[in-house]
């Protein structure tokens, strides 16, 4: 399925490529390798997954058109994709979402429902719009359709590593509910199974390092209230849990200071931008190194779509 997704993506989709630093080595004491999905098509790999499963759908369901909710890069990705093929688009996201996201999702054309999300739940409000429009709902992370176009990530990181002679690495990929890491995860799996993925979160977020710890899902006690707002979700998928306990290695967590500090780092180093919930990945191995055992470390940068102010507070510790 994630070949499939892949051919459908072909000539739609940017493939990104495999950044490094020797700064950034320095300061982990490894080789990091950035996949920097950052540089994907509307600033994150959610462009993957929104047009696998939009591509997929007949002439006659994308008229009818489509809904998803998310706190900004679904969002974007479901939108842009949508827009491409003419879909009428719904999105439902969350008021404290980053207003760069809430008017890039209305710049790609889609009808964006606001709600609060320490009050309401999205996916109630998704599914009740959805059954009264008769509109097709691409589930962020718990669709296996999106969920292989996010692996299309993985196919391009198992080519990558081969031609720079990488025979083996700690996959450390940044996560919410899921989808991507455990398309990465099958399809890494199948084409170099000495590359293993492993999710990371923000600290008192890391619903998914507890749900591998215990070996069942585990859901935050806290819905908001972090800079990584690309990745608040309350527990990972069903779906994605499954493949995520059986091909994953243990989580990480880190501190919002260590995203900060990442994001500066990135843009000194890398020249290219992430915002929080995209380098809490890179976060962990410039400052988690003593938990990462291989040498070589691939990093998924997974978004681009930052706040000015909170661009600006990072950028600050280029002074220290």
């Amino acid at each position: 399925m994630i070949k499939e997704a892949q051919r459908r993506l072909e000539k739609h989709s940017n493939y990104t490529p495999l950044l490094n630093s020797p700064f950034l080595d320095k300061i982990a004491g490894k080789r990091i390798h950035l996949k920097a999905e950052c540089l994907q098509k509307t600033g994150s790999f959610k462009f993957r997954g929104a047009w696998s499963f939009i591509s997929n759908l007949t002439e006659e369901e994308r008229k009818g058109g489509v809904i998803a909710f998310s706190s900004g890069n679904h969002a974007q990705g479901v939108s842009a994709a949508a827009k491409a093929f003419g879909s009428p688009c719904i999105i439902v996201m969350p008021k404290d979402a980053p207003e760069v996201k809430i008017n890039n999702t209305r710049n790609y054309g889609a009808e964006v429902v606001l709600y609060d999300r320490n009050k309401e739940v999205r996916e109630d409000i998704g599914l009740d719009i959805a059954k009264k429009k008769n509109l097709k709902l691409i589930h962020p992370y718990e669709e296996s359709l999106v969920i292989a176009g996010q692996g299309t990530t993985g196919l391009e990181i198992a080519q990558q590593v081969q031609y720079k002679g990488i025979t083996s690495a700690d996959v450390l990929v940044c996560c919410g509910g899921g989808g991507l890491i455990s398309g990465i995860a099958l399809a890494l799996n199948e084409l170099n199974q000495n590359l293993k993925a492993r999710p990371v979160e923000p600290e008192n977020f890391d619903d998914t390092k507890k749900s591998l710890e215990q070996g069942k899902i585990v859901t935050n006690k806290n819905v908001g209230g972090s800079i990584c707002d690309a990745i608040l979700t309350p527990q990972p998928g069903e779906n994605t849990f499954k493949i995520i306990k059986k091909l994953c290695k243990a989580g990480l967590a880190v501190s919002e200071e260590q995203v900060l500090k990442a994001i500066a780092l990135a843009f000194l180093h890398l020249k290219v931008i992430l915002e929080p919930g995209g380098a809490v990945a890179l976060a962990a191995a410039l400052f988690l190194p003593h938990l990462i055992e291989t040498e070589q470390v691939i990093v998924v940068g997974t978004g681009g779509n930052i706040d000015r102010e909170i661009f600006r507070k990072a950028l600050t510790f280029l002074d220290v």
